[in-house]
This record gives structure tokens, C-alpha cells and sequence, in this order.
């Protein structure tokens, strides 16, 4: 690769309810004494003006109150997943659990208000991967918005009561107005909408166009609709072919979104344009396929494009940004910053979407898969610097012992390394930063006293492999069923890449055959939901992982989905690692960064987290969840997995000041508020992301004495 040039710039399920009306002064509503919207506040800068907890007392900071939502639940890590951003407005914490129900708490005492049950009783076996919630009131009534399976739901932000004139007795089914059969799709939300005066925005996750819709926050009803795959006649249509727009999935916002409210804007960041299979494989996608991992800027009234700016053209390596942008200000200038997961920092005019700082084309190598063509050109900044590697050389590999050293020296033999936009292969290709990033869901802080932008990102290579189609079984199989719907995650082997994608082999042993049923109709964390199959098609698919792999579904058909056009599909999501299961790349593993937005350069860059049993205590880790920063002259972060550490570091200096050991890892994004004259810091503590250590599921808060 190289550089070509530089471009310029319901009641029943509501108890124990909240005591009495209160008035609202929506002008109370900052990220001061409020955290009231994911990440603080709507521009997203995860920044308090709070300075009761500063440098010099932040080493007293004691546990204030404890609480259990009783949701954590499953063994080897991978069954809760807690990522919640709680919201606390005038004294009450409203949180989301990993079984997704909905808590209000006393803010300053951890006592619960109230519960709302998304699942109205019913059993919930697996993770719903939530961060948070939305609120909305007027001078008369608040809301608390969330999303739960397919459903946009809310409820009374004051008793937790389902508003059954919202939608359709209190539900909107986000399945409905995509374009296509609502039996046949999947649909979620993972992250929050945000409100823009009487309208709640909604990204989504599923095996769907990622269409971004606007809905009345009284009604439900929809109001308007932006297309990320175009429609013809839209603008971007041409980068498709003819009838992607029928057919395509993908280029959603399931990372969530950012709003300038004083201008009427919404950023929305969207994935890439495949799902499955078809994120690493783009045959059947010709073109630079916009809007698919692109940052869009909408006009929040109409959703109406103001500018767009694609990341990746025809993205084969899932490269979507892992998190809303930042809004900033540089030199003056109302900007933004955008954090990758390919370890940059895109910095961006606000208004018009040009890079403020200048970006180098590359012209990196084309595919050699057949029927593949990736793009000839990309773009990266020049500045800042690139705040996690980008390409693992013999010399970056492993020293921590001998035998690990050899181990992956010979597994690098093997494989290609030639950094960035290195399309994937048969043989396998290193892809550093790997796909869970660079930077991740936590999304970065920034601080308007100093200009620093802080980020924390792993630094872990992943290798990336496609294979050639295997040839389906007649009919629609149990076995050709998991071919094309379940492989691509859990392996052809079934051993999953655990926690995030568990390992199949037994798992008649460890779920009754209707859990399993259940899970394949509803989803879970990061797996959807197969609306499409019938009951001949779970049954078979249950048959065939207990065991009978040409157990039949009762009719003949196409094996779904149709894999025409897709001869190659993915094979799985594989970490580079050394025999005992470290990173197979030398430290650091996890990285926390501050940068000056005013002028590019890094202010200082620390390791972040470890490993309890390797005598280096400063190798860094994997960690997921982002960092606060206050007035009070600290960042607090918790996010590391394998140590469950919470801590606190001087902003200007990156000086650890304070830790903590949490009872699972905090893998969440903390926040920071007050109640009467006292400052209190929370986090979600519910693991999820280790698979040698059980989860849990508490929210905890810390003060001063």
C-alpha cells in the first residue's frame, strides 16, 4: 500500500411506583447535576461540570450504595451483558438490566422506585444488549423510552406505567415500515434514540435495511424516514446496484446517534452495508456502496442529508464506526469527532462535513477473492495520529515467552499482513486493529476547559479469512439451515468464539430443546431473531444440534437464506493469540489516550487494565465502555475485563489517582451527578465480556465521605 497524496481538509408490570408528582424545569436538565441523556448530555462529551470530586479528594471516594437488579445470570461470562449508560434526572437513576427490564432508583440512597418488565413475565434466557435509556417530558407529563426485542416502547418516567397511547397499546414494532414482510426480519435497537423536541430518532440493529426513522414521542407514529441504502431517484443509488435496494441489509445506526440541538442536526454514524456473511464479502455489492459505514448528517426536523462523509468505501472488514460522534469545538469552529474502530479520529466541520485536518488517500491492494472489488482508494487523517496500531510486523509480535513466540512467529508465517484495507483472504488476513476495535461502544470524552479528547481502544490483531461456500444439503436441512444462518458467528464446528459468540458443541446438554426454540424465535445480545423460520425449520436446526446433523424439516425448499451470488462467505471471527490465550501481538492490549482536538497531538497515552496473573502489570487489556471526564480535574473509566478495575486519572497528566476493584467488569460508560450538595459517580458492573469469570448485574455508586 501506499500514499498517493494528501486531500485538503402496563401497570402490572410497573411497581412500587414513584411517590407523587413533580414540576419540571427542563432548563435543569444539563450535565451537571443531571446526567439526562446517553453519554451526559446531547452533544455526547461525556463531561460534568461537577468539581465536588477533584484531583486531591478523588483518593477517599468510598462506596455510597450498592444495588442488584437480580438479572445477572449465566455461567463462563457470556450471558449477561451490561453496557448501560443510566440517566439520573432530579434525584432518580433509570437503568436497564441484562434481562432488559427497566429500573427507577433513589439516586442518593440505590433504593428501587420502581420496575418495568419489558417481557410482561415472560421468561428471558439470554442477554438483551442494552445502553440505556431516552427521556422526554413537557410541562405536564415525562417519559422514559427504550427499546426491547423489536418493540419501541415507554412508559411514565414518574410510576413506570406503560403509556398505552403510544403506539399500539404502549408499542411501536419496529419491524414494520422497512420495506419489507415484518414475519421474515429482524429488528432491534442497542442503543438509545435520542429526543429532538417531540421526536425520538431511532438507529437499529438486524438483517434489515438500518433505515433511520423519527417517531412522534406522543403517538408513536412514524414522521419521517431517511434511507441508507438508497432508493432510486435518492442520492447514492448509483454507488449500488440496480435492485440492492430490495434486497440489501446493513448500513444501520446501531451504535446510536448525536445530536446538535441548536442547530437542528442529527449525526448519525452507520454501519456497514452486509450483515453476516456479506459484511466481509461484498461479490453481490459492486460499488462504494453509500451510505454503508458513512457518518450522515440529517436535518432532525425533516431527516432531510445535509452532508455525508464515508469512512470505508465498499467496507469488507465491518470498519463501521463503534460509536455516535463527539461534538467538539476547534479553533473556534463547531466540529466533531469521529473515533473508529481502525484506531483513528476523523475531525470534522460540524455544519459542512470537510475534514479539518488534512486526510492522505491510499490506494491499497485489490482483492484476489473472485468476484470481489474492493475500492481502489481510501482515506485516513494525517492527524491526529493513528492512537492504535496499524500493522503487526514480525518485530511487533509477542515476547512474553519463548514458546508463545514461536508459536504465533509460526501462525504469522502463514497469514497476510500488510495493514490497512488489506482485503480478506483464504489463507487469512491480519486485521489490526481487530473488529471489536480501536475505539469501541464507550465512544470518546472530551473536555471543553482543555480540548483534550479522550479515547481508550484495544489493541489486539484479529485474523480475517473467507472460504468458498460449502454445498448446501437438498432441501431446507437442520444442517443447511446452520450453514447459512448460524456458521458465519459460531463456526462450522459449532465452537463459537466465546463470550461474545458461545460455543454450540453440547448445548443440548445445557438448554431444554424449547430455551433453544425460544432463543432462535426471539434472539438475544448479538443474536437476532430468525423471524423467518417456521417450526419445521427450528425443529430441524434443534435436530441437528443435538446431534442429528440431516435431520429435515417436514417440507422441501430452497435452503434459506438463498446464498446465489455469495460464493464465499465468512469464516468466523478468530483473535490472534498465543497458546495460553494472551494477545499475540507485543503490549500495550488496551490503550487510553488524550488528545488536543486544537492542534492533532497527543497530550499523554497510558496502558489501560491488565492481567491479574502475569507479573507485567502494565501490559494493558481488552476493555469496552467509555470515560467521563469533570471539571473536577478527573477522568473516570472502568472498562477493562479481565481486572473488573474502576478508576480515576488526572486529566492533564494521565496520572492514576484511584481504583477500585469491581464485582464484575464495568464494561459500561459511567456517569457522574449530584444530589443535595453531594457528587456521586455510578457505574454498571455486570461483566459479560470474560469467559472465565461469571457476570453479575449491579449498578453501584461511590462518593466522599
Amino acid at each position: 500500500m501506499h500514499v498517493t497524496k494528501a486531500l485538503g481538509l402496563s401497570l402490572l408490570f410497573a411497581l412500587a411506583a414513584c411517590s407523587g408528582e413533580r414540576p419540571i424545569d427542563d432548563t435543569s436538565l444539563t450535565s451537571g447535576a443531571d446526567w439526562a441523556v446517553y453519554h451526559g448530555n446531547a452533544n455526547g462529551t461525556h463531561y460534568s461540570t461537577l468539581d465536588q470530586i477533584n484531583t486531591d479528594n478523588v483518593k477517599n471516594l468510598k462506596v455510597a450504595w450498592r444495588f442488584d437488579t437480580g438479572d445477572g445470570f449465566g455461567e463462563g461470562g457470556s450471558g449477561s451483558d451490561m453496557e448501560g449508560n443510566p440517566l439520573i434526572i432530579r434525584g432518580q437513576l433509570y437503568a436497564v438490566s441484562p434481562k432488559g427490564r427497566v429500573f427507577c432508583l433513589d439516586a442518593a440512597k440505590g433504593k428501587q422506585l420502581w420496575v418495568f418488565d419489558p417481557a410482561f413475565g415472560d421468561v428471558v434466557n439470554t442477554k438483551q444488549r442494552l445502553r440505556g435509556v431516552s427521556y422526554w417530558s413537557n410541562a405536564r407529563e415525562e417519559r422514559i423510552l427504550f427499546t426491547f426485542r423489536s418493540k419501541l416502547m415507554a412508559v411514565d418516567a414518574r410510576t413506570g406505567v406503560l403509556i398505552e397511547g403510544f403506539g399500539h397499546n404502549g408499542e411501536v414494532d419496529l419491524k414494520a415500515g422497512l420495506g419489507r414482510d415484518p414475519s421474515t426480519i429482524s429488528v432491534s435497537n442497542v442503543t438509545p434514540g435520542v429526543v429532538y423536541k417531540d421526536l425520538i430518532i431511532m438507529g437499529s440493529t438486524g438483517n434489515t435495511p438500518g433505515h433511520i426513522r423519527a417517531y412522534d414521542v406522543r403517538t408513536g407514529a412514524l414522521k419521517w424516514i431517511f434511507h441508507t441504502i438508497p432508493h432510486p431517484g435518492e442520492a447514492g443509488y448509483e454507488t449500488w446496484p440496480k435492485d440492492a435496494w430490495k434486497t440489501a441489509m446493513g448500513a444501520n445506526a446501531w451504535s446510536g446517534l448525536t445530536l446538535d440541538p441548536e442547530n437542528g442536526i442529527v449525526y448519525v454514524p452507520l454501519g456497514s452495508a452486509g450483515m453476516g456473511n456479506k459484511d466481509f464479502y461484498g461479490g453481490d455489492r459492486a460499488g462504494d456502496n453509500l451510505f454503508g459505514t458513512s457518518l450522515v448528517a440529517l436535518d432532525a426536523a425533516t431527516g432531510k442529508r445535509r452532508w455525508h462523509f464515508q469512512l470505508v468505501k465498499h467496507d469488507v472488514w465491518d470498519r463501521d464506526p463503534p460509536t455516535p460522534p463527539t461534538l467538539i469545538t476547534v479553533g473556534g469552529k463547531p466540529a466533531l469527532a469521529q473515533v473508529t474502530k481502525a484506531g483513528v479520529v476523523f475531525i470534522l466541520d460540524r455544519l459542512t462535513g470537510q475534514s479539518l485536518y488534512p486526510l492522505q488517500e491510499l490506494r491499497p491492494p485489490a482483492s484476489d477473492i473472485p468476484g470481489e472489488i474492493t475500492s481502489s482508494t481510501q482515506v485516513l487523517p494525517l492527524k491526529p495520529e493513528p492512537f492504535a496500531r496499524q500493522t503487526l510486523t514480525a518485530d511487533l509480535l509477542t515476547q512474553r515467552t519463548p514458546e508463545a513466540h514461536a508459536a504465533v512467529a509460526k501462525t504469522f508465517a502463514t497469514v497476510r499482513s500488510r495493514g490497512a484495507f488489506d482485503p480478506p483472504s483464504i489463507g487469512g488476513t491480519i486485521l489490526l486493529p481487530g473488529m471489536d476495535g480501536g475505539a469501541e461502544y464507550g465512544g470518546a470524552a472530551y473536555d471543553p476547559q482543555t480540548g483534550l479528547l479522550y479515547v481508550n481502544a484495544n489493541e489486539m490483531a484479529w485474523i480475517l479469512k473467507v472460504k468458498k461456500q460449502p454445498p448446501l444439503i437438498a432441501g431446507r436441512s437442520g444442517e443447511a439451515l446452520y450453514q447459512n444462518a448460524c456458521a458465519t458467528c459460531h463456526g462450522v464446528e459449532r465452537k463459537g468464539s466465546p463470550p461474545e459468540f458461545p460455543s454450540l458443541v453440547g448445548v443440548a446438554q445445557r438448554l431444554t430443546d424449547a430455551q433453544i426454540e425460544r432463543q432462535i424465535t426471539v434472539g438475544g445480545g448479538r443474536m437476532p431473531a430468525f423471524a423467518q423460520f417456521d417450526a419445521a425449520d427450528r425443529a430441524a436446526l434443534i435436530g441437528y444440534l443435538k446431534g442429528d446433523p440431516r435431520q429435515t424439516a417436514q417440507k422441501e425448499a430452497p435452503a434459506y437464506p438463498s446464498t446465489d451470488g455469495d460464493p464465499y462467505v465468512f469464516d468466523g471471527y478468530t483473535r490472534f493469540l498465543d497458546p495460553d490465550g494472551y494477545p499475540a501481538i507485543a503490549p500495550p492490549w488496551g490503550t487510553l489516550s488524550a488528545i488536543n482536538v486544537n492542534t492533532g497531538e497527543y497530550a499523554w497515552k497510558i496502558p489501560l487494565g491488565g492481567y491479574p496473573e502475569l507479573a507485567d502489570q502494565t501490559t494493558g487489556s481488552e476493555n469496552y465502555g467509555g470515560a467521563v471526564v469533570t471539571a473536577g480535574g478527573v477522568v473516570f473509566i472502568a472498562a477493562t475485563i479481565y481486572d473488573n478495575r474502576f478508576r480515576a486519572f488526572d486529566k492533564r497528566t494521565g496520572k492514576l489517582l484511584w481504583q477500585t476493584t469491581l464485582p464484575a467488569a464495568g464494561i459500561a460508560t459511567p456517569a457522574t451527578y449530584s444530589v443535595g450538595k453531594k457528587q456521586y459517580v455510578v457505574i454498571s458492573a455486570g461483566g459479560g465480556k470474560n469467559a472465565k469469570v461469571k457476570p453479575g448485574g449491579e449498578i453501584i455508586a461511590y462518593s466522599l465521605p
